[in-house]
């Protein structure tokens, strides 16, 4: 395992890879650091070779993976989008669909690295806070690999996701607020109980997970970059960590190609990162207003990570009107294939306005991460369900669509 230590974001204080969240001398967030002459030993031949899941990028990852890797998530697929791309006018869009993991989310990725971290640590029980692809992706992890799991999500949550929680035997918690509440409280209930807390205490190993949909973007292009990656905005780790995938590929040689322009996209009812990016400011919290639950997330914990990867990479952000979403899901689904939940269409919502500004165009190709399926979040497009009543008789059916004879 090329992983050395951990390093905080803020004043560089180092420290052991043990299960801690934040620095012990700031409280700054922190990032595990690497033995680059081991991974410069790396090779695509090698890459390839690895197991068709996350566990084929071990050298770029903080945790020894564990011997029999259950239900193991990655390697999800690639698909072009060519009806899509000439409608929007731009040269390739490809979808990267992460709704292939295990529990349909990229949350299957950060989860697996926790998870064997936990192992390696001892503990017995899986936690975290989830506005509901987390929580999937936690409960379906400790039945897999036999922990206990504790999940705490906001009171009112899409029961769709509830019942994929609930049914790998998970202890539910339903809190009364918002999610940035549910953070706060397992914060500190991780200083208290002997837990791994996925994205608290192990935050920063389960972080390092979403690097590997970089990874897996550049491999599958045949180890060449995009020209531009959209991604949607929660906590802002998925599209930070991309672009970091990205740029450790790069520094190592195993990439064709320039950096690629990240773009991500939050909802106007929660868009701290877009404001902060708009204003020039640190981003500052606010209190979720929107349908798109599953990143309602108004203190987002990388938010600032985000905006400096989005300054190092030339993109930005943009953000996506409330009643454009139910429709942004129907558009993709209709000229894709490819049912996305809420956080897909506010993606799919700044790739659009990012067209209309003219950022990107014919002569790029484009990468869009469809996080997670639409089967959670079905509620937005219900009404859509208009099914004609006919008895079991094909002259009825001849005669409604005109061919009778």
């Amino acid at each position: 395992m090329p992983a050395v230590s951990l390093k905080c974001r803020v004043c560089g204080t180092t420290h052991d890879l043990e299960g801690i969240g934040t620095c012990r001398s700031c409280f700054g967030p922190l990032d595990p650091v690497y033995d680059r002459e081991t991974q410069a030993r790396v090779t695509r031949a090698s890459i390839t070779a690895g197991p068709h899941s996350i566990w084929r990028y071990a050298d770029f990852l903080p945790v020894e993976p564990l011997p029999n890797q259950a239900l193991a998530p990655g390697m999800t697929p690639l698909v072009s989008a060519p009806r899509l791309a000439e409608e929007l006018g731009i040269g390739e869009l490809w979808l990267k669909l992460d709704t292939a993991n295990p529990t349909h989310s990229f949350k299957d990725r950060g989860v697996a690295v926790a998870a064997a971290k936990a192992r390696e640590l001892g503990l017995t029980t899986l936690a975290c806070s989830s506005t509901g692809n987390l929580a999937n992706a936690v409960a379906a992890r400790a039945a897999a690999d036999g922990f206990e799991a504790a999940v705490f999500t906001p009171a009112g949550l899409e029961h769709e996701k509830l019942i994929a929680t609930s049914v790998y035997g998970a202890t539910l918690y339903a809190v009364e607020g918002s999610y940035d509440d549910v953070s706060r409280l397992t914060v500190e209930l991780s200083f208290e109980l002997p837990w791994g807390f996925v994205n608290a205490a192990l935050r920063s190993y389960y972080a390092e997970g979403s690097k590997t949909v970089g990874f897996e973007i550049a491999e599958q292009l045949g180890f060449e970059l995009p020209d531009a990656v959209f991604a949607p905005i929660g906590s802002g780790a998925l599209y930070a960590k991309i672009f970091e995938g990205f740029r450790e590929w790069k520094e190592l040689g195993l990439v064709d190609g320039t950096l690629p322009r990240m773009y991500g996209g939050q909802a106007e009812g929660c868009q701290p990162v877009v404001t902060a990016w708009e204003t020039g400011e640190k981003v500052t919290p606010v209190r979720p207003a929107t349908q798109a639950l599953s990143i309602a997330i108004g203190n987002p914990a990388d938010g600032d990570y985000a905006i400096e990867a989005a300054r190092a990479s030339g993109g930005g952000f943009f953000s996506v009107p409330e009643a454009d979403i139910a429709d942004n899901i129907v558009e993709l689904a209709h000229a894709t294939g490819v049912w996305g939940e809420t956080a897909p269409a506010v993606t799919f919502g700044a790739l659009k306005e990012a067209v209309a500004r003219g950022v990107v165009g014919p002569n790029d190709r484009v990468v869009l991460v469809v996080s997670g399926d639409g089967l959670k979040t079905p509620g937005l497009v219900s009404h859509l369900v208009d099914a004609i009543t006919i008895p079991p008789d094909a002259d009825v059916v001849l005669d409604l669509v005109g061919a009778a004879v």
